[in-house]
């Protein structure tokens, strides 16, 4: 459990360093279709950090203006959308429409506060940047990073990223020593659907109960932790 808080952790310094620095590029213009991923990663994190070490004072006394510098810095550039779908594994397409925004919007909401609180925890571990082996024109790329953890080897964190259309590169997962973001929480979304299917009397209404539940649970980790009952939610704690 330890361990995996630890990731969190490190995680939260750079999941908003993927694509940031394509802020620098209107979009599509050719420049951001051949930018190195890897650059990008690197220019952005010492951005964030330089922001949240140079506030340091400030954040903590309220913790909530984390939020406004993950939303900007994050959200224009992660795929929660795909990540979400993915998350849900086969019971996207099971899913009403008015189902998936929220449940996209829930899960958004649900990382984005996760990551927010863990980057207060950032003290100055050290980043390192191993090389990215990436092809020409390549629409996806795997960028690698090591994250120094206090007691224990580095961790390393992957990011896979798509290159869209309009020729910004975005984030659908991050594997975190060998653990798939969207594959840890399929898991935990499987188990939340079946649990409210199982508890239907209507057996034709039984995956929409089952949806229903899993927002209800994303929409309570998301209000506890709004109203700062809890940092993490339970699934990442």
């Amino acid at each position: 459990m330890k361990r995996l808080c630890n990731w969190l952790g490190a995680l939260a310094l750079l999941i908003p360093l993927a694509a940031g620095a394509m802020d620098e590029t209107p979009a599509g213009d050719g420049a951001a279709q051949t930018a190195n991923p890897q650059e990008v990663v690197r220019h952005t994190a010492d951005t964030v950090l330089a922001e949240v070490t140079k506030r340091r004072k400030e954040l903590e006394a309220d913790n909530s203006l984390i939020y406004p510098l993950v939303e900007r810095t994050v959200v224009p550039h992660f795929d929660f959308t795909r990540m979400a779908r993915a998350a849900m594994g086969r019971f996207w397409r099971r899913a009403t429409p008015e189902q998936q925004r929220r449940i996209v919007a829930e899960f958004q909401e649900m990382l984005v506060r996760t990551y927010a609180t863990a980057l207060l925890g950032y003290s100055g571990q050290n980043i390192e940047y191993p090389p990215v082996h990436m092809q020409k024109d390549a629409k996806r790329v795997l960028v690698p990073t090591k994250v120094s953890a206090e007691g224990g080897p580095p961790i390393p964190i992957n990011y896979r990223l798509r290159l869209e259309k309009n020729g910004q590169w975005k984030v659908y997962d991050v594997v975190i020593d060998g653990v798939s973001l969207v594959t840890n929480y399929r898991s935990s979304f499987a188990r939340l659907i079946r649990q409210g299917a199982s508890r239907a009397k209507d057996r034709s209404k039984r995956m929409q109960a089952g949806i229903d539940n899993l927002i209800r649970s994303l929409q309570k980790k998301n209000d506890e932790s709004a109203a700062g009952k809890t940092q993490l939610p339970k699934e990442a704690a």
